[in-house]
């Protein structure tokens, strides 16, 4: 139902007929209220992904002939409304990502398993005169680290960046937890430009990532 004054099914004019951002980002929801009950297809798997964009196509036709509109500028302003909204959205969800980004980076230095590998890398000369001194970790250290507070037992993976004075790499650890206490079974460090990486610490003679050779 276009304006009151129109008849059902009037086309909406050319140049409202446009991208509809609220429609994209707000979906589901924005065609509940907009009427527009074939936007419940974003529940079905795959066909969500190309719905989104169908929606983004066709939602200013779909918003205009399922609702009753004053006039053009109740329809302009009521779409906007809905863009706002998704934007809106859409950066809370990106900052909610990024600060649990944040958190999760922040615990993996914290552990002592990070802290132990650093002091290895960082006293060991081999790596010293490959990175250059001072060798400084990079924000983006990655992995796992699990623990089993009952029996004291855990096991860790960390991958973390590091760059020196004369190259760049990053290192990788491998820790298990026995009794309260963390143990580095395996680590490496890997610098840019170097085939083989250097070997900080093998305790169980492990396959060595990245080399050809076992050790």
């Amino acid at each position: 139902m276009p304006l009151p004054d129109q008849l059902y099914g009037t086309p909406i004019p050319p140049h409202l007929n446009r991208w509809n951002w609220g429609a994209f980002l707000m979906n589901w929801i924005w065609g509940i209220a907009n009427n527009t009950w074939i936007a419940l297809l974003m529940f079905v798997p795959f066909v969500n992904i190309v719905m989104l964009f169908v929606l983004g196509v066709k939602g200013n036709a779909w918003a205009w002939n399922n609702n009753l509109w004053r006039d053009e500028a109740h329809f302009l302003k009521s779409q906007r409304r809905w863009a706002i909204a998704g934007f809106i959205c859409v950066a809370c969800v990106l900052a909610l990502i990024a600060y649990g980004g944040d958190k999760a980076l922040s615990f993996l230095k914290n552990t002592d398993v990070y802290q132990m590998a650093m002091e290895e890398i960082t006293s060991n000369p081999a790596v010293s005169a490959a990175l250059g001194e001072p060798i400084d970790a990079g924000f983006w250290v990655t992995g796992n680290v699990n623990m089993d507070l009952m029996d004291g037992s855990g096991h860790a993976q960390l991958h973390i960046p590091l760059s020196g004075t004369k190259a760049s790499g990053d290192a990788m650890a491998q820790a298990i937890r026995s009794d309260g206490k963390w143990i580095i079974e395996l680590l490496i460090v890997k610098v840019d430009d170097y085939s083989e990486p250097i070997v900080v610490i093998n305790t169980r003679n492990k396959p060595i990532p990245g080399s050809p050779q076992e050790i």
